[in-house]
């Protein structure tokens, strides 16, 4: 009897071919028999109406409105019967489990649990804490603490600026009365003004000495209150602490030779990522490794609308996340032959670099598309290392700014590094005008604006970024319309500043024009291309000073 979270497809199979490998979870096309299965998942949560969870796909639903990533994994029992099995990622309007999707790799719902049990204690003692920081006397001894260090601070910073005046009154004196006074009068100011200039200085240090001594009774006063507080707080750190340990240490995953690791084990060098276990595609291979099941192929989707920050289309397949999968996944993983990584192989093999423009100091080149503009991690054939090779004796470092790797279009390079110097200060300074071609995977209603939203790296999911008001980076678009036609837009962009998948983030995100650039298979959906083109560039020519126009339109 096959484990009840096996699900029978209600389609045969028998057409299908079975992939020779399994998906290589960070990059991949879904398998047939993966979409199959996500086609009938996706079947039933359009059928469910019962669910207290708020997809944000529905007028009129209540409750916090919030997407979900699922998963399915395909797999095969000890029968040769094929089937799948579906998780979602984290909890489902708060709890674990639901019927027919996998339960969690540890489960933490028991009341006996010791997080259960530990959790209430946590909260417990930051409720303490609350409670003495805003206790009257506290707030009352730390006002006057506060008080009293302005107080220092205001009164030590006036006595030195009389003193300071007050000599530079002495001089003027002392410079008016040498023509005035005769030498003994002279004398005789000159002995009071010093003996004013040492009451200044004795005032001051009066007044340092009082201000210390108040300073520490007020201190010693607040710390009768802090002391207290500081020991609950470090009871609560350690607690926390321990029951982070504990977790970390029992939260353990399979994989095919019935291997177990800890999550303290697979993140041996930092500290697990919060949330690390409970994405959809760990919870699917526990379930199937401890129920004999084997692998086949998998795929991962986003259902609803999509979070403020980053960007998740509706329905579209998505890879594990970097940060909080991939080291959890090479464990889960090992032993089993997997699809070849794509972000290995060299996607400029075979291509080269068109030069649009070259005189002594300068070069302009058009970048093919899926083209790094400087080596990779794993890739060191690039534009940097082409035209390193090109001009073997050109100093700096030549590449005076990027592309991101799918973006064709018009690079600036520099022969020598006071050509680079002058070319990137002009980037720096926002004196370089740029403008880029793109088609859009939708139509934008607007003919022109400007989009302005901060962005930053996700730690967790390198290179995707994030929309993030407060750590973000200014970034700014202007666009403009072009075209229309055939359910997609040709559109210009104008960046105002260069952020890292700027045009690509400001596309797809729903506060930009929430519509994807053709090809864009972060954002967006695969193609054959990223239909994206550097197609325009005006700079300051380094030595005649003359403004360089170079234009270069799309094939596209």
């Amino acid at each position: 009897m096959p484990p009840k979270c096996f699900i029978s497809f209600h389609e045969s199979t028998d057409s299908y071919i079975l992939p020779e490998r399994f998906t290589f979870p960070f990059y991949y096309e879904p398998h047939p028999l993966a979409m199959l299965a996500v086609k009938e998942l996706q079947s039933q949560l359009e059928q469910i109406n019962d669910w207290e969870h708020n997809f944000g796909l529905k007028e009129g639903k209540r409750g916090l409105v919030i997407g979900k990533m699922f998963g399915v994994l395909v797999v095969e029992n000890q029968a040769k019967e094929l089937g799948y099995l579906m998780a979602f990622s984290g909890k489902l309007f708060g709890k674990n489990e639901h019927d027919n999707f996998v339960p969690p790799v540890y489960e933490t719902e028991g009341e006996d649990h010791f997080l259960n049990v530990g959790m209430p204690q946590l909260s417990q003692l930051s409720e303490d804490i609350s409670v003495l920081e805003n206790h009257p006397d506290y707030l009352a001894a730390n006002q006057q603490f506060e008080d009293d260090k302005k107080a220092q601070v205001d009164q030590i910073a006036a006595q030195k600026l009389k003193i300071k005046t007050g000599k530079k009154e002495r001089k003027a004196q002392r410079q008016e009365a040498k023509s005035k006074l005769s030498a003994e009068a002279y004398q005789k100011l000159e002995a009071e003004l010093i003996y004013k200039s040492q009451g200044d200085s004795i005032y001051l240090k009066n007044l340092t000495d009082h201000w210390k001594e108040r300073l520490v009774e007020s201190q010693q006063k607040l710390n009768t209150y802090l002391e207290p507080i500081n020991d609950l707080k470090t009871a609560r750190k350690n607690k926390s602490t321990a029951l982070q340990q504990k977790l970390f240490d029992q939260y353990t995953f399979l994989n095919q030779a019935g291997v177990e690791k800890s999550l303290s084990q697979i993140f041996q060098t930092t500290a697990p990522i919060s949330g690390a276990g409970e994405c959809a595609a760990p919870k699917l291979l526990q379930y199937a490794f401890q129920h004999q099941l084997r692998p086949i192929t998998m795929a991962e989707f986003w259902w609803g609308q999509s979070p403020s920050s980053e960007i998740r289309k509706h329905g579209l397949y998505y890879p594990a996340c970097q940060g909080k999968c991939k080291p959890i996944l090479a464990h889960m993983l090992e032993g089993i032959e997997l699809d070849e990584n794509p972000l290995l192989v060299n996607p400029a093999l075979g291509k080269t670099i068109p030069i649009i423009y070259e005189d002594d100091h300068l070069l302009v080149i058009n970048k093919p598309h899926e083209f790094l503009s400087v080596p990779g991690i794993s890739i060191q054939d690039s534009v940097a290392w082409r035209m390193k090779i090109k001009y073997p004796e050109a100093s700096g470092p030549l590449i005076v700014h990027r592309l991101d790797m799918s973006t064709s279009g018009l690079m600036l390079i520099a022969k020598s590094l006071k050509v680079h110097n002058f070319l990137q200060r002009q980037f720096i300074k926002r004196q370089v005008s740029k403008r880029y071609v793109a088609i859009l995977d939708g139509i934008v209603k607007e003919d022109e604006g400007l989009i302005d939203l901060p962005l930053r790296v996700d730690i967790h999911d390198r290179p995707r970024q994030l929309v993030c008001y407060e750590h973000g980076k200014s970034a700014q678009t202007r666009y403009k319309v072009i075209d229309r036609s055939n359910g997609q837009t040709r559109i210009h962009f104008f960046p105002i500043t260069g952020r890292s998948h700027q045009l690509r983030m400001h596309a797809a995100h729903p506060s930009g024009l929430n519509i994807p650039i053709l090809g864009d298979d972060l954002y967006g959906t695969r193609a054959e291309r990223m239909f994206l083109h550097a197609a325009f560039l005006e700079f300051m020519h380094p030595t005649t000073r003359k403004m360089m126009r170079i234009e270069l339109e799309p094939k596209f």
